[in-house]
């Protein structure tokens, strides 16, 4: 009998080593999953993430009909960042500017790298002059960082292209007039935010 009650024992005291090694499992899972959301260096949503984040707001907003804003923006001038204080230092820039954009922005909000010095920001429930108030806090909160540990003297500033959803938009569409935007922005002299609407369809005669 003492036996059957020790072999009990050790039953129970095993389902729950059993049940611990699971849960550290689920963890490790979950872990693992979430690593594979995001980019190593800076931190903020990978590419893969943030495309699936743009595709489900669409969605989203195709039952809904709220308006929402996608934005895209690239540090000016970053080759000659790199170029003059190391890679190191540029990487060490993208992640505190990632960091920067993080803290700032809602938590409804996403952002994302989209490769190089490009990122990308979902920003649901916005319309557009709401979208470009959100940029242009973002580009003073970029402009006011202080980067002296990174690149004494270091000042900078990104190109951002903004644009909202409009009716039979694709998230390959709506990364094009964002970045039509950005590139705009750019040719101006960096610095800004560029918003970009779909065209309105043109009316059919007589209509």
């Amino acid at each position: 009998m003492t036996g059957a009650n020790h072999s009990c024992g050790n039953c129970e005291q095993l389902r729950a080593q059993l049940a611990e090694k699971e849960t550290e499992v689920a963890q490790l899972r979950a872990r693992m999953e979430e690593l594979g959301r995001h980019d190593s260096m800076t931190g903020a949503l990978n590419r893969r993430s943030l495309l699936e984040t743009l595709v489900a707001e669409l969605q989203r907003a195709q039952r809904t009909g709220h308006p929402f804003c996608f934005a895209v923006l690239e540090l000016d001038r970053f080759a000659q960042v790199s170029g003059q204080y190391g890679h190191l230092a540029g990487d060490a820039v993208l992640k505190k500017m990632a960091d920067t954009a993080v803290n700032l922005l809602r938590t409804v909000d996403r952002f994302g790298r989209l490769g190089g010095e490009s990122f990308g920001i979902v920003l649901p429930a916005t319309w557009l002059d709401q979208g470009m108030i959100a940029m242009g806090r973002l580009r003073k909160a970029i402009a006011d960082c202080d980067w002296g540990e990174t690149a004494p003297g270091l000042a900078l500033t990104f190109s951002g292209g903004i644009t909202t959803n409009a009716f039979g938009d694709s998230a390959e569409s709506m990364i094009k007039r964002a970045e039509q935007a950005m590139r705009q922005a750019q040719g101006e002299g960096g610095g800004r935010t560029i918003q970009l609407e779909e065209a309105l369809p043109v009316a059919l005669p007589g209509a």
